[in-house]
């Protein structure tokens, strides 16, 4: 919702407040109590019948253009001029006169054909500030673009070249008129008899000779361009279309000022009383002032020659020599005839004077403004165009390799997906669940135990063989031999070592070295087993280690992919906030170089300059802010715009908007 809309919404307003207030005094008038009671009761049911339908018909015509049916923008002309054609206001005396009798509207109806006109003055009126707010505001884009192409000498030789096919154009098609021209007029003055002798060719041949001439003539009046560069003609072109952008953007600001600034100035306090003193019906006179404004703004809006002191006299002295206007005061007798007049001028001005001022601000944006995407673009989609059928060449001898690439990378992606992220999360889960299928394990489970039981036994026969022993010797040799000591083994081993080729021959040297290998064995299968162990208990660790290197690429997929399709909120976000600092800049800008009156006020320009940042700063603020803080900030909105106020307290307004909503401008 744009201050447009807040605009309208506070006339409706006023106009209701009023509308209310002269109900409340003529309820509780006498004298107009008891003319109605004569009126009463001398007109007969059926004319009564017809106030009622005509009362009706202008309440539904007085809903459909109040704010409360609109939402976030104006209503349409469409609308505007369907509510005034259901009224038909201007039709109220003829029906009466069809009807073969003398009918005066009551004072009901007229109030009500006034509060219609003036709700329909005030759509009327949002709808034009609309306009111009629209149309105002992307020319400031058309002008930073001369600006970059003025900057650069490729950017603008890339222009030249865009443009040469129009200018080539345009050059043959003066040329052409020019010696077909030429042609006719010694046609004419030629005599009839000539013109049977000559042949087709000797016409042909005649154009061809005034075709090189007027080349010639053309070549020789532009010989004085050749002191200087087809870059710096370029230059003196697109500075010429700056100028021309510039003008109407300040002339457009202006109107924007002058109608913001004086139309629709109701002057009505919260219960519906005008402020102005001496006649109450100075409302009605500052509707049809606003209808002249508006009209004359329109009308010479577009007039680029003039200035902007030129155009502000222009629209006043008009508004000051309107015939609707000359009588201060709005009788009751011509008061009838005001409205029809107002409501001719409120259609002419929807019908015909919106759509011109539309169609030539259009017009002048094409001319000047930046060249069209078919401009722009025509070299690179020339090229593409030109090098189609080679790419397409390329494509199809090269079918199957593209086909392959494509396969690969389908099946690269789905076993990068199974292997690097289901795969692990599985083994993740199953851990989390104790499954035996995801533990992690270096040796088997029964390998320490059957290595232990074999080295027992081996001991043990190995001491049964080498001395007599009995079960309670041999018991606790099996009790030594869990707890890892193998003296007897050792023992015997030391004495075979004092004979070891004795001992190898008897064989007790070689047993006693295969015991120990085995125990060995054992001993390195008890430190792999709390190896073991100690990964056990790292298990989900490891399970996670596995999973993160596929997590984190998909999420760095998934966020690359998100960036580049959508999902840019942030990215907006922080453009609006830069955007926001720009245009506080530019706001503080225009109210440091402004020329503002004596008693402090901004003129005309400068205002309509600074209700078109402002319009921009509330919505890029609308897209950041919180409820709450927007609200906040459109207190701050109001007090900036607000002309009364003057110039040096509304540059302290932005100086608080500054460091009051600082973390949003961040």
């Amino acid at each position: 919702m744009s201050f447009v809309l807040d605009q309208v919404r506070h006339i409706d307003g006023q106009l209701d407040r009023l509308h209310w207030a002269r109900q409340s005094s003529s309820s509780s008038s006498p004298e107009l109590s008891a003319a109605s009671e004569e009126t009463s009761t001398g007109d007969d049911s059926v004319e009564t019948s017809i106030d009622s339908v005509r009362l009706a018909e202008l309440q539904a015509a007085i809903k459909l253009v109040s704010t409360a049916s609109s939402r976030d923008t104006p209503l349409s002309s469409e609308l505007i001029l369907s509510a005034l054609d259901v009224a038909s206001i201007s039709d109220a005396s003829s029906r009466s006169k069809d009807r073969g009798q003398v009918r005066t509207s009551s004072a009901a109806e007229q109030d009500l054909q006034w509060l219609l006109v003036s709700k329909a003055t005030a759509q009327a009126y949002g709808l034009i500030i609309n306009i111009l707010l629209e149309q105002t505001l992307p020319l400031g884009q058309d002008i930073w673009y001369w600006d970059e192409v003025l900057g650069s000498s490729l950017y603008l030789g890339l222009y030249s070249a865009q443009t040469a096919p129009q200018k080539i154009w345009r050059l043959s098609k003066t040329v052409y008129f020019d010696a077909r021209s030429r042609f006719d007029q010694r046609e004419t003055i030629q005599d009839v008899d000539d013109q049977q002798v000559t042949s087709y060719s000797q016409n042909w041949s005649n154009f061809y000779g005034l075709v090189k001439d007027s080349i010639r003539d053309r070549s020789l009046t532009s010989m004085q361009s050749k002191v200087t560069t087809p870059l710096m003609l370029y230059r003196s072109e697109i500075r010429s279309k700056q100028q021309r952008l510039r003008r109407l953007r300040e002339m457009s600001a202006c109107g924007l000022g002058v109608l913001v600034d004086e139309g629709m100035n109701l002057d009505v306090d919260e219960v519906g009383i005008s402020r102005a003193k001496g006649n109450k019906n100075e409302w009605k006179t500052v509707v049809l002032k606003s209808v002249s404004l508006m009209e004359n703004v329109l009308r010479h809006l577009t007039v680029l020659d003039l200035g902007i002191h030129d155009f502000e006299d222009t629209v006043f002295m008009s508004v000051e020599e309107d015939a609707e206007l000359t009588h201060a005061n709005i009788a009751n007798e011509d008061s009838n005839q005001r409205l029809v007049a107002m409501v001719h001028r409120l259609q002419l001005i929807l019908r015909t004077h919106l759509p011109n001022h539309e169609r030539t601000s259009n017009h002048i944006v094409e001319r000047y403004g930046r060249p069209t995407r078919l401009v722009r673009y025509w070299i690179p989609a020339t090229a593409i165009l030109l090098s189609s059928t080679t790419l397409l060449r390329i494509l199809v001898n090269r079918k199957a390799e593209f086909l392959t690439w494509v396969h690969n990378l389908g099946t690269t992606t789905i076993d990068f997906w199974y292997n690097w992220v289901v795969e692990p999360v599985q083994k993740v889960v199953g851990t989390i669940r104790h499954d035996e299928d995801s533990e992690i394990s270096i040796m088997s489970k029964e390998s320490l135990k059957g290595d232990r039981a074999s080295l027992e036994r081996m001991v043990v026969d190995f001491a049964r063989d080498n001395s007599s022993t009995d079960e309670a010797e041999i018991a606790s040799i099996r009790a030594k031999v869990k707890e890892g000591d193998l003296t007897p083994v050792l023992r015997a081993y030391e004495k075979d070592l004092r004979n070891p080729f004795i001992g190898t021959l008897r064989g007790g040297l070689v047993r006693a070295l295969l015991i120990q290998i085995q125990k060995t064995k054992v001993d390195v299968e008890i430190a792999v087993g709390g190896i073991d162990a100690l990964l056990k208990s790292q298990e989900l660790v490891f399970g996670f280690v596995g999973l993160t290197p596929g997590v984190l690429v998909c999420l760095g997929l998934f966020r690359w992919v998100g960036s580049m399709f959508g999902g840019r909120k942030g990215k907006r976000e922080h453009n609006s906030r830069g955007r926001m600092v720009r245009l506080l800049r530019n706001i503080d800008r225009i109210l440091s170089a402004s020329t503002h009156s004596n008693n402090g006020v901004l003129s005309y320009k400068d205002h309509g300059m600074l209700l078109c940042e402002v319009h921009v700063l509330r919505q890029s603020a609308r897209r950041i802010m919180p409820g709450q803080i927007y609200t906040e900030f459109l207190e701050e909105i109001s007090d900036l715009v607000d002309l009364q106020t003057g110039v040096e307290r509304q540059i302290r307004v932005v100086d608080r908007m500054r460091w009051a909503y600082f973390a949003w401008l961040r």
